[in-house]
């Protein structure tokens, strides 16, 4: 026992004299003192098969080395720190002759990502809750759960990309697919909003894409009216684009709400001689339909509720005067570097 605690303090000791960094350092502590396998914690565990003055005399010698091995670890820690702190050793490790490196730009936000964070912030604002819902989603909470039957135009495939062999899946086309999951979440009353990423199997052009992002918001209470409606959506643009905007309804045909709208803003775009003025949907809102309550676990005799979903890549055309929302994601940088 004597001969291994001395042959431990001594190549302990060898074993930092060639320590030359903090990594290293650790590695020395490993192979000392590592709870498992360490050459000192095996010592001090095979203290426990001895017995009497045995275990009285080794114990003291053990204990002996240990302090002498920490003593000796914590002084050359404490070096090779003042060194990483501007000792000799750092300083003489800069070269005065590199040249000095060309200033680099600084990234930034995607506008999508960008409007994506604030009307995040208006809805916490507003009293909502934020959660987020799996882009890969089940046909029930796309469409079953939102009063949408088997053979409504919107599930036809040329709408809904599907998933190959599984016909109950598909790449969700909205984000209301949230709207039934959040209310057996939290139950009533619910005020909750849930933006993301969108997929449809549609044409591109200057005003539509495949892939989308959507910002979706719900309200569950008891006496709701579509008069609150319209009133937390335009306290809701206004937030958002910090400017009255002016905004009108008409009647819009959603399976999961009735009575149905379509609120449309007016938005300019383009600037100077090449600017237009026109109105553009970019609300479609609604009393939440009373099979979308049941189906959420509520009784409709009991709670009202309304919904309004909105695109996101509509608002940062609106906002930012875009007359084509294929420059969002075509991923030009001289085009990106404006925002």
């Amino acid at each position: 026992m004597k001969t291994k605690l001395n042959k431990i303090l001594k190549d302990f000791a060898k074993g930092l004299e060639e320590v030359k960094n903090t990594l290293q350092l650790e590695e020395l502590e490993q192979r000392f003192f590592s709870r498992r396998s360490g050459e000192m914690t095996e010592i001090m565990k095979s203290l426990k098969e001895l017995s009497g003055d045995a275990k009285k005399e080794f114990g003291k010698l053990a204990n002996e080395v240990k302090k002498e091995l920490e003593n000796l670890y914590s002084k050359k820690k404490q070096n090779l720190d003042k060194v990483k702190m501007g000792g000799i050793a750092d300083k003489e490790r800069i070269d005065i002759t590199q040249p000095k490196l060309p200033k680099t730009e600084r990234g930034h936000l995607h506008p999508i990502t960008q409007e994506m964070r604030a009307v995040e912030d208006v809805a916490r604002t507003m009293g909502f809750m934020v959660e987020d819902g799996p882009e890969l989603e089940s046909n029930y909470y796309v469409f079953e759960s939102l009063n949408i039957p088997e053979h409504h135009p919107a599930r036809d495939a040329q709408d809904t990309f599907y998933i190959k062999d599984k016909p109950d899946w598909c790449m969700r086309s909205h984000v209301s697919n949230m709207q039934v999951r959040l209310m057996q979440k939290y139950g009533a009353p619910l005020r909750a909003a849930h933006p993301g990423r969108v997929f449809r199997n549609e044409a591109l052009d200057a005003t539509h894409g495949h892939t989308f992002y959507q910002f979706d918001a719900i309200v569950v209470d008891k006496n709701l009216n579509v008069g609150q409606l319209v009133g937390v959506i335009k306290e809701f643009l206004k937030a958002i684009f910090k400017r009255d905007v002016e905004v009108r309804i008409r009647p819009g045909h959603f399976p999961f709400v009735e009575p149905g709208f379509e609120m449309e803003m007016k938005v300019t775009f383009g600037k100077g001689e090449n600017a237009k003025t026109k109105w553009v949907e970019v609300v479609g809102c609604g009393l939440i339909h009373p099979n979308v309550l049941k189906e959420g676990g509520l009784d409709p005799k009991e709670w009202d509720g309304f919904a309004f979903s909105l695109g996101l890549d509509r608002l940062v055309m609106g906002k930012y005067q875009l007359e084509d929302i294929r420059h969002i994601h075509g991923g030009n940088i001289n085009f990106l570097k404006q925002f």
